[in-house]
């Protein structure tokens, strides 16, 4: 969803061109697109991809490193072990989640920049950009409506949020962070957006894709270091910055370290989150890092 004053034929035709280049380049459910071509290969040579691709793995590369390995975008084996793709569950054995985790691991992919390129030292390596999907949407759609002169904007992708400038009325944009709830829709906490340079909003939650076993649930953020899903009581995390892309991998890497480890990265990064738990009672409690504290980007509002 684009809100944005007028929406005249070229410019739409320009956002679904923006919608379709990027379902081509890095969509892994369709087999023609880029990356699942290069996923299926086991060439460990130097490949070209589009500079906005090998960008999104640069980007991937910073969050892999400064989570501590807990952003992981080769992790797909793990979520096909787990039976989170065709949604039949079952927790697997120690030895299938080892035997799994020799196949996955960001650090067997190099990138050159510079040139455009990647390789594999893995030949078996795949790599899921779903993670970062949504955010990339929004740049893209950004860049659409500021090439078209278009200054005051609210984009909403797959649940993430960018907004600029005000609303037609002069009134600030206001974005709900939903509450971590499986059972129903609900409002958590409301932000006011307060820059006006542009605002990103990434959201990502334990709370929708899960299963229970033996008494136990099992969420679909898995830890790329344990080969298993985790089991800290961080139900929701939600990272505001000014780039869509890097928020969104941040909000997936806050979802696996849970809320300690989490607010101690985003202190050392300078990172606006905020965080959602549910305790043992089925309570509800926010924390939120300094820099969103201290934002000038959103204002919480009761």
């Amino acid at each position: 969803m684009v809100a944005a004053r007028g929406r005249p034929k070229a410019l739409e035709e320009q956002i679904d061109q923006a919608l379709q280049q990027v379902d081509l380049w890095i969509s892994n459910y369709r087999d023609d697109s880029l990356i699942e071509r290069f996923d299926r290969g086991s060439s460990t040579q130097w490949q070209t991809l589009p500079s906005d691709v090998v960008q999104l793995l640069s980007i991937a590369r910073t969050v892999h490193r400064e989570s501590r390995g807990c952003y992981d975008p080769t992790i797909a084996p793990l979520f096909d072990l787990w039976g989170f793709r065709a949604d039949h569950f079952q927790p697997p054995s120690p030895a299938r989640i080892a035997a799994t985790l020799d196949k996955i691991g960001f650090d067997h992919l190099q990138l050159d920049p510079t040139q455009d390129r990647v390789r594999k030292t893995l030949p078996g390596l795949s790599v899921d950009m779903s993670s970062m999907g949504e955010g990339y949407t929004l740049w893209r759609l950004r860049q659409v409506l500021e090439n078209a002169g278009i200054q005051a904007y609210l984009i909403e992708f797959g649940g993430d949020m960018l907004a600029r400038g005000r609303k037609p009325d002069g009134s600030t944009w206001k974005v709900a962070i939903e509450r971590p709830s499986p059972d129903h829709m609900a409002v958590e906490r409301v932000l006011e957006i307060t820059g006006t340079s542009g605002v990103s909003i990434n959201t990502s939650g334990t709370y929708h894709h899960f299963f229970d076993e033996a008494g136990r649930r099992y969420s679909h953020i898995l830890d790329p270091r344990t080969g298993a899903p985790v089991t800290h009581d961080l139900v929701s995390a939600s990272v505001i910055g000014s780039d869509p892309r890097l928020g969104d991998a941040w909000a997936t890497a806050m979802l696996c370290l849970g809320q300690q480890a989490g607010m101690a990265v985003a202190r050392a990064q300078h990172l606006a989150v905020l965080f959602i738990q549910e305790d043992g009672d089925g309570k509800l409690h926010e924390s939120r890092s300094p820099a969103l504290a201290g934002s000038d980007l959103v204002k919480a509002l009761p």
